[in-house]
């Protein structure tokens, strides 16, 4: 059976945890729904932080939702390198010892002395889709893409499990330029 999965970029953006919210947006603020995304219970907002660096910033990265337990911005590297701000390849929430930056909002801003990353490229999937093909959580497969002109096979790609997800693969902007990655995208995970 071929182990088919749809692959979504996964551009620049930064979840806050309440407290930062607060200094950001003001006491209490609550992010604006903009749009859902293909994982259940997360969306884009409204609101959007400066992310500053030593060498540069974007001015307007969307806050992804809802809030966090800690404030993490997901970068990819060539982002990383243009703003002069350290960002180790890691899984979500993984950010001790990661980079340090600056976020800049309406109401105030915050420094961040950990925090930045270059997410590592993973599968969501549920338990059912785990087992359907064969897949166990933390496990480091590899995916081919078969773009036109840009086929590609990306390696060191672990598999998250979780009941709370929805069967995509995430890669970045950087990953996703490289193979050619288009909205709708089949990838396949190979044994």
């Amino acid at each position: 059976m071929k182990k088919e999965i749809l692959v979504e970029t996964s551009a620049r953006h930064v979840h806050v945890s309440r407290e930062a919210l607060d200094t950001l947006f003001g006491a209490g603020y609550e992010l604006t729904w903009k749009k859902d995304l293909s994982q259940p219970g997360q969306f884009a907002s409204e609101e959007r932080v400066a992310v500053v660096g030593s060498k540069g910033q974007f001015p307007a990265v969307s806050i992804l939702g809802p809030i966090r337990p800690e404030t993490q911005v997901e970068l990819s590297l060539t982002d990383a390198r243009s703003i002069g701000v350290t960002a180790p390849v890691r899984e979500s929430g993984d950010i001790a010892g990661s980079g340090a930056c600056k976020l800049i909002g309406p109401k105030g801003e915050i420094e961040i002395d950990c925090g930045v990353i270059a997410a590592q490229r993973h599968i969501h999937a549920t338990p059912e889709d785990a087992e359907k093909y064969g897949l166990k959580d933390k496990q480091i497969v590899a995916v081919k893409i078969d773009s036109d002109g840009r086929k590609l096979i990306f390696d060191d790609v672990v598999v998250r499990v979780s009941p709370k997800y929805f069967w995509a693969m995430h890669i970045d902007t950087d990953e996703s330029n490289a193979a050619g990655v288009k909205p709708g995208m089949l990838g396949e995970i190979l044994d």
